[in-house]
C-alpha cells in the first residue's frame, strides 16, 4: 500500500471571515467590540463612518470616524461606502476599503453594525458570519437605554421602539448570545469560540467583495 502524499492531508483551508457583531441598541455592541480590542485579539476591527456627534469618552479613528453630513454625501456619491443607513437621524456607513484590504491580508474582519445594517451585509456577502448580541429580557434592554441618559425623551423613545422591533430580527443571524450584566468576558469568550468553530468547518464560508 503506497503512503498517502501529504496532498491528500492538506484539506485544512481557513479562509478570512467577515464577522459582523450586531444587535438592538443598548445591548452593549460598542462595549463587547471595545472589551475586545483591549484584549488585543487578532482580528481587524472596521472603524465605522458617523455623521453623529460624538460623545465623552470617544475618540476620532478609533470609536468611528466623525464625519460632517457634506463629507458623508461625498463618500455615498463616490461609491466609497461598503454599507450605509440612517440611523436615528444620523448616517452610518463603512468604508470599502479597509474591510478588502484586511480580508486580502488574511485577517478575520470584525465589524459593528445596527440590525438593518447587519442584513444589508447579508445579502451583499451571503457567507458573512453574523452574530447577534442581545439582553436577557426586552425589559433590561429598556432598563439599559434609560440608564443611558445619552439623548432627548423624543429621540429615546425612538430608540426604544426600534430596539423592540430588532429583536424580533434575531432569526436573520446565525448566532444569538446574551451579554449579560457584569459578564463582558464571557460575551467576548462566546464570541472567540464560535469564529474557532466557524474556521474548522469542513465547508468553509468564503467571502467575495
Amino acid at each position: 500500500m503506497l503512503a498517502p502524499t501529504a496532498s491528500e492531508f492538506d484539506v485544512y483551508h481557513p479562509q478570512p471571515l467577515l464577522i459582523v457583531i450586531s444587535g438592538p441598541s443598548g445591548a452593549g455592541k460598542d462595549t463587547v467590540m471595545q472589551r475586545m480590542q483591549e484584549r488585543e485579539l487578532p482580528f481587524h476591527f472596521v472603524v465605522t463612518a458617523t455623521t453623529r456627534p460624538m460623545r465623552a469618552g470617544e475618540t476620532h479613528g478609533k470609536d468611528y470616524f466623525f464625519v460632517s453630513k457634506e463629507e458623508f454625501a461625498r463618500m455615498i456619491s463616490e461609491d466609497e461606502l461598503f454599507e450605509h443607513a440612517i440611523v436615528y437621524g444620523d448616517y452610518k456607513g463603512i468604508p470599502k476599503q479597509q474591510v478588502r484590504e484586511a480580508l486580502v491580508s488574511g485577517k478575520d474582519v470584525v465589524m459593528r453594525l445596527d440590525v438593518q445594517g447587519a442584513e444589508t451585509v447579508r445579502k451583499m456577502a451571503p457567507d458573512a458570519l453574523l452574530i447577534f448580541i442581545t439582553t436577557q429580557s426586552e425589559e433590561e434592554l429598556v432598563h439599559r437605554l434609560k440608564t443611558r441618559k445619552t439623548e432627548t425623551v423624543d429621540s429615546l423613545a425612538l430608540r426604544i421602539a426600534t430596539a423592540r422591533k430588532e429583536l424580533k430580527r434575531v432569526e436573520a443571524f446565525d448566532y444569538v448570545i446574551v451579554n449579560r450584566d457584569f459578564q463582558l468576558d464571557i460575551t467576548v469568550d462566546a464570541i472567540r469560540a464560535i469564529i474557532v468553530a466557524e474556521h474548522h468547518r469542513v465547508k468553509p464560508r468564503k467571502v467575495t467583495l
